[in-house]
């Protein structure tokens, strides 16, 4: 039996696999790059193996250094999670070539699935190769890997170059291979997947299917099971055709068959040869543990003939540290304070104090909600989420909130073009009126503490907040019997909590602050300076860096002097394992050009600027 797991992941995903280790009695062993040494994945491990550097190729897509710490660790297996060398054939020889048990299907069905363009063929297909006009749009898609990455949508024949190029670099990063293929691209379908579980005898579970139609950038960002409203033909449809292709590869362990559904057709996508970041939604519905599963069939378990019956309905928010209304710009900075109701399932790789840095996913957790019904399920995690405290960088959980309670959403006529047709209005939310107000008399209370209350009434105060981007100014001030604000009633006023009646209701606001950032409930406020910094302008055109990160490119012929059109591609940028085109704000002439590919740019770094004509 296996007694010890190495985990060839970080974050979220090794915490998860951790915990089902830990309940099943088996020793945990972590690897990490040098900024994930003191990650939470690093923390609960019961040992842990440096891998020296910080990006992925120099770490965590090492196989030989992997393969090494497993040996050193004295792990008798290794898991390898989902992402960096999960569906590497390469790296699952190596680990069973070092006499290790590799929890995951045989390396020849990974060969033979992992690789996109090779999956189509055995499944009877073949992707484009001399698109014209007539093919648009289609889809430029890495081979090796997911997650969106390496994925570009192409609408007009000029764009495809570029879109080749810029798929071929991200997927070399993300995952070691720029291989790139061309396929139409459906506007507008579903994306429908089935979670299979096969064992070493034979026998191959469908267990359901999930639906994941709400994508950012084609990454998952809200996945469900059951998929709703699927005809029961082509339900059975999916689930023969997932067995038909894990049985054509001899799969074993867990896996999940993807496909694009339109109307009543489905088009087959791919099949990953790993556990998906959604599987817990299908673990709620059958009562499963996928994870403990994966390990019994390594062990030679045989699997029961048929599976657990599915019951009710669960849904899954993956929560990201990006802001929507920007681009999805990823964010970082310190978690200060993150926690969830207890009515709903947290996979996370943070804890309170947690730094949230450049060189990984932004993904923060996955929280999860199960109930009977979907409509349940539904509401409990829109309202899981809206009560969830999150003190730190900017999240899409408003984003998530209102998807979950949009009409469409809630009568499942969603499809892969949700947030292109809604983002605006889901992203439009303009903060707590009364927030700015609840966060500076709980800064008049603190400062209070060293001086005391006037005898006297004082003259009224001023504070100023930026809330949602926009600038708020607020009006209190000191009088004998506490704080008093015009029109409002000041009930109870602490450092950590205020209590307003507006218009006849007490409303009771939580403060939380760290520096000049506030927390009020779930508004984020940032405190804005009595006086501007004189210092802190730019020249009208500058560009400058959305986030920390690394200059992976520039446009070509670029220099100072060069006229360039509004919304013509400066120079990409790459941070938290995804590529960021960075674009002229308008017409006009380059007077500075600061961006050198391999340069390092923190947030607010000069990058360009455009002057206009």
């Amino acid at each position: 039996m296996i007694t010890s797991v190495l985990v060839a992941n970080r974050g979220e995903i090794a915490c998860r696999i951790f915990r089902t280790c830990r309940e099943l009695g088996i020793r945990t062993v972590a690897v990490h790059s040098d900024p994930d040494a003191n990650a939470l994945h690093t923390r609960v491990a019961d040992a842990a193996v440096r891998l020296p550097g910080a990006a992925p190729a120099d770490t965590y897509l090492r196989a030989d250094l992997v393969v090494k710490a497993a040996i050193a660790s004295g792990a008798d297996a290794v898991h390898p999670g989902y992402g960096f060398l999960s569906e590497n054939a390469g790296f699952a020889r190596a680990v069973l070539d070092a006499g290790l048990v590799w929890i995951g299907p045989p390396p020849s069905a990974i060969e033979a699935m992992a690789s996109k363009t090779r999956a189509k063929e055995l499944m009877g297909l073949a992707p484009l190769t001399d698109v014209t006009p007539a093919d648009l749009p289609v889809l430029v898609k890495a081979a090796a890997g997911g997650g969106g990455r390496g994925m570009r949508v192409v609408r007009r024949i000029e764009d495809l170059a570029a879109a080749l190029q810029s798929a071929r670099a991200e997927a070399a990063s993300a995952f070691g291979d720029g291989e790139v293929f061309v396929e139409p691209y459906v506007e507008d379908g579903r994306h429908v997947e089935v979670q299979i579980l096969a064992d070493t005898h034979g026998t191959v579970w469908a267990l359901g299917t999930r639906d994941c139609s709400l994508q950012r950038r084609h990454q998952k960002v809200i996945e469900e099971s059951p998929a709703p409203g699927l005809p029961d033909e082509l339900r059975e449809e999916l689930h023969e055709s997932a067995v038909r292709a894990a049985r054509a590869v001899h799969y074993v362990g867990a896996g999940t068959v993807e496909f694009l559904v339109s109307g009543t057709q489905a088009h087959f996508l791919e099949m990953n040869t790993r556990l998906q970041v959604e599987h817990p939604v299908t673990e709620a519905v059958f009562g499963i543990d996928l994870v403990a599963e994966q390990i019994r069939v390594a062990e030679g378990v045989p699997l029961p003939d048929e599976p657990p019956r599915a019951r009710g309905h669960a849904v899954e928010g993956r929560l990201y540290a990006e802001d929507p209304a920007r681009d999805w710009t990823p964010q970082t900075g310190t978690l200060h304070h993150f926690s969830v109701p207890p009515s709903v399932r947290l996979d996370s790789g943070y804890e309170n104090g947690d730094d949230i840095g450049v060189h990984y996913d932004p993904m923060l957790a996955k929280v999860v909600a199960y109930a009977p019904t979907r409509a349940e399920a539904v509401r409990k995690l829109a309202g899981a989420l809206e009560r969830a405290t999150i003190h730190g960088p900017t999240t899409n959980r408003d984003l998530l909130v209102n998807s979950l309670r949009h009409k469409e959403f809630t009568t499942a006529r969603m499809d892969t073009g949700f947030y292109d047709r809604h983002l605006t209005e889901l992203v439009g939310g303009t903060g707590d009126p009364h927030a700015p107000l609840a966060a500076a008399l709980a800064d008049a209370v603190g400062r209070s503490r060293f001086g005391g209350f006037r005898n006297l009434p004082s003259a009224p105060q001023t504070k100023r907040y930026e809330m949602a981007g926009e600038e708020h100014e607020v009006h209190y001030r000191h009088t004998r019997d506490g704080l008093e604000a015009d029109g409002i009633r000041v009930i109870h006023a602490d450092v950590s909590r205020v209590v307003l009646e507006v218009e006849g209701v007490q409303r009771k606001f939580e403060v939380s602050s760290y520096g000049d950032q506030v927390h009020v409930n779930s508004t984020s406020l940032k405190v804005l300076p009595r006086f501007p910094d004189p210092t802190a302008q730019h020249a009208p055109g500058s560009l400058l860096a959305p986030m920390p990160g690394t200059v992976v490119r520039v446009a070509d012929g670029l220099a100072v002097g060069t006229a360039v059109q509004a919304g013509e591609p400066l120079l990409w940028l790459e941070a938290m394992k995804m590529e960021h085109k960075i674009t002229a704000p308008h017409a006009g002439t380059l007077s500075a050009f600061e961006a050198v590919p391999g340069q390092q740019v923190t947030v607010g770094s000069l990058l360009a600027v455009v002057d206009a004509p």
